[in-house]
């Protein structure tokens, strides 16, 4: 079994656990607006670090963002035994753009170079790792992947223990890309409220420490996580709660759901989450559960929400409560879901996390307190390749055979989609990043149907979505010419690359991106081996898919089954 061994939050309103608990049981929020907040025309509100708490959180050498992980993982380590240089401890960070606001001020010509991979190397190399670091970037459910991911690599016995620390820190990237969607509230944010306007962002770093046992153990323990895609939207979640709906049966299949002492929720005050939220949680019978939403004491905190919100809810269950939704008071939401506006007392000590994100992925955990049985690790899992596609810029291979091409570059991806009647016009508009994988899985089906809808893609690459990423900073860099797109910005999160193939082909499936620092066979083969092994997975499209520039990519992607 996945036990939790410490955790820690850091955020504006404290910079551990506790801190943070005892401040969200006194209602406190660090919520507040924002004017001209680095060049942002428009104002926002947000929970922000103040320049006091940056100035004590900053390690010298080392980026904002790098130095919020590195104190949320120090505190942490600072509660246990673990040795951190263990080949038998991982280190997993969760993030959507982590040091993005670095890259806005490198010419594009520049050696040095800005990825959440490096990024995650230097803070492992800070406390002395030994292990390659693994960046989950899957949009909003970053946290919740990451520690799905740990457990796994644990269950099938390759660590012992492993760091998860999921972290954002806002900047004009991330505020001007939801500002292009219209998605920012000016007020603060009134969760699953009929008068809601709108999601707030936040800053915070947020780490729990996880081991395994085979043994029964004390304490909180994480039972089961689930990821799926709804193959909906890239960019809204089904109306219907299909993928929400689909991670939480998934998760309580052989629960009893009446041991729940509560449901934490996503709740980021939109329009279309909240609604889709109530109606996933009305489809799998749990209206009568309490659910709670913690957004309106820390805003959005992206990459960092999965992992501090199951914090937090641990936390309150450890006092027997179950917190209220801030910002909440008169139901604006069809499903029927028991959001509290109230603190209540329980003596339950289980809990789902849900949550969903751009790309159409949905994730859900189990976490108890309870006594569980003696567990057992998951095996290896045989598994063969079925297809192998390989793009470089001068040339595309399907199963080993060369495909005639006249164009290199950026045109030969559209050569390719051109020429073997590819009809999706949503391929003009993607990114070179995003167009490599889904002419990839384009290829691959053009042999014969790749899988069915409970086909996986998990994709590895190591630049993250950097053309995209230099696209929108060009959009909002000079305040007088403010216009960010909501089209380029989508592409910014890499994830989304996966998200169309899964629309395209009907999976509904995980679908997960994750970032190293340089690629790893060994490191890949491990994780794709442990996803078969411990979920439901069949079929696999998984693999390579790197991005520098336009016309400077590699792709090596598969499909394998068992």
């Amino acid at each position: 079994m996945i036990r939790v061994l410490s955790t820690n939050i850091t955020s504006p309103l404290g910079f551990d656990t506790e801190q943070n608990y005892q401040a969200v049981k006194a209602g406190k929020s660090a919520l507040c607006p924002y004017m001209g907040w680095k060049g942002i025309p428009e104002e926002f509100t947000a929970s922000l670090f103040s320049e006091k708490q940056m100035a004590e959180l900053q390690v010298e050498g080392y980026t904002r963002f790098e130095s919020i992980v590195i104190r949320s993982i120090s505190d942490a380590l600072g509660q246990t035994d673990i040795d951190v240089r263990s080949t038998r401890t991982l280190f997993v960070l969760s993030t959507t753009k982590g040091d993005i606001e670095e890259l806005a001020d490198v010419p594009e010509n520049d050696g040095r170079y800005f990825s959440p991979g490096a990024s995650a190397k230097r803070i492992a190399g800070y406390f002395g790792m030994t292990t390659d670091p693994i960046v989950v970037c899957n949009a909003c459910i970053s946290g919740t992947t990451a520690q799905i991911l740990a457990s796994r690599l644990m269950e099938t016995a390759l660590y012992d223990n492993a760091i998860v620390c999921g972290a954002d820190c806002q900047s004009p990237f991330v505020v001007a890309g939801f500002m292009s969607f219209k998605s920012l509230s000016p007020e603060e944010c009134r969760p699953f409220d009929i008068e809601r306007l709108g999601l707030n962002l936040g800053d915070a770093a947020a780490t729990v420490i996880l081991t395994y046992s085979k043994r029964k153990a004390e304490g909180w323990k994480l039972l089961k996580g689930t990821l799926d895609n709804d193959a909906y939207h890239v960019s809204a979640p089904s109306p219907s709660g299909e993928g929400t709906y689909g991670v939480i049966m998934k998760t309580l299949e052989g629960f009893d759901k009446d041991r729940l002492a509560l449901v934490s929720v996503h709740g980021t005050a939109t329009m279309f989450n909240d609604q889709m939220e109530s109606k996933a949680v009305e489809r799998a019978g749990l209206s009568d559960i309490p659910a709670c939403a913690l957004k309106g004491y820390y805003g959005h905190t992206l990459g960092a929400a999965g992992v501090l919100e199951s914090i937090m809810t641990m936390r309150a269950l450890d006092d027997g409560l179950i917190l209220p939704t801030r910002g909440f008071s008169e139901i604006g939401v069809s499903g029927k879901i028991s959001i509290t506006d109230r603190e209540l007392q329980t003596d339950r000590t289980s809990f789902l996390k849900i949550i969903s994100g751009f790309g159409g992925c949905n994730g859900a955990l189990l976490y108890s307190k309870e006594e569980t049985h003696d567990h057992e690790s998951c095996g290896p899992v045989e598994h063969k390749t079925l297809h192998c596609v390989r793009i470089r810029p001068d040339s595309i291979e399907v199963d080993g055979e060369k495909l005639e091409t006249e164009t290199s570059g950026k045109q030969i991806l559209t050569e390719a989609y051109r020429k073997y009647g590819i009809d999706y016009p949503k391929f003009y508009k993607m990114d070179v990043f995003s167009r490599i994988v889904f002419l990839a899985a384009e290829l691959m089906a053009m042999k014969e149907p790749i899988g069915d809808e409970d086909t996986a893609v998990i994709i590895f690459n190591r630049s993250s979505s950097i053309v995209a990423d230099r696209k929108h900073i060009a959009t909002y860099s000079k305040p007088e010419e403010f216009y960010p797109s909501p089209s380029v910005f989508l592409y910014t999160l890499p994830n989304i690359s996966i998200g169309e193939v899964a629309i395209r082909h009907g999976f509904k499936g995980e679908t997960s991106l994750y970032i190293l620092n340089e690629r790893n066979d060994e490191l890949i083969s491990a994780v794709i081996n442990a996803a078969f092994a411990c979920s439901d997975a069949e079929t696999i499209m998984t693999g390579w898919a790197d991005c520098t520039d336009e016309d400077t990519f590699e792709a090596e992607i598969i499909l394998t089954t068992k």
